[in-house]
């Protein structure tokens, strides 16, 4: 039971609107489209540039900052320590250098709660939502995500395994449908990249420390979104 509604809660057709962002990844593409129109072999060179974005994705914004947050947020979710989620949630939303990525995060976060708390009632669940629309919490997208594995009894490890999947997963869609690449092409480089994502919980658990971040080239593609002259995604 616990497995099927972890893969439920990593269904692209989960409704938390993730579709509509793309983390600074539409600005990127367009930058780079505009330093060389003429490549002739566009999809070659996308798939390299796509592969060093995937690795920042993992190793930075997974590794050191969304990671340890639903590694944190988990027990204090299943204790119900709302003081200790509230402090996480403020510190994640304050090491996110875009206002865009920050609302998006949030109400995907919301959404989540929502929607699960519908699907799978808890007590706890009830009382995040509660708290954010009273403003008291956002929830950022990693501490939903926590909150909802861990008061469905999914185990910690394997709910930040999780959590990086379906993120990864959102920026492969996002590029598909942004680059000259193919399905083939875009999945070869997921499956490259998930088979680094157990390494990389294994860091997160033996560091066990506060998230931290530092990201600058996707946080500047995040924060000039808006200034796209014609976008697919919000952010």
């Amino acid at each position: 039971m616990n497995l099927l509604r972890l893969l439920h809660l990593c269904d692209s057709l989960f409704p938390i609107g993730g579709f509509a962002y793309s983390d600074g990844l539409e600005t990127a593409t367009t930058i780079r489209l505009r330093s060389d129109p003429t490549d002739v072999e566009p999809a070659i060179s996308y798939i390299s540039d796509l592969c060093d974005w995937m690795d920042v994705c993992l190793d930075e914004t997974m590794g050191r900052l969304e990671g340890p947050a639903v590694w944190q947020a988990w027990p204090a979710f299943r204790d119900a320590d709302w003081a200790a989620i509230a402090a996480l949630d403020e510190e994640l939303h304050a090491l996110r250098p875009s206002s865009s990525a920050r609302r998006s995060s949030r109400a995907m976060g919301l959404r989540l709660l929502t929607t699960w708390q519908t699907l799978h009632p808890d007590r706890r669940i009830e009382q995040a939502v509660t708290l954010a629309r009273g403003g008291r919490l956002g929830p950022a997208l990693p501490i939903a995500f926590a909150g909802a594995c861990a008061c469905s009894g999914i185990e910690p490890r394997c709910a930040v395994e999780a959590f990086a999947y379906t993120r990864l997963a959102a920026t492969i869609s996002a590029a598909m449908r942004l680059m000259p690449i193919g399905q083939t092409d875009a999945h070869a480089l997921l499956a490259r990249t998930l088979d680094r994502v157990p390494a990389i919980v294994d860091r997160i658990i033996a560091r066990d420390d506060r998230v931290e971040a530092f990201s600058p080239a996707l946080d500047i593609a995040a924060m000039t979104q808006q200034y796209v002259h014609s976008r697919l995604f919000r952010s």
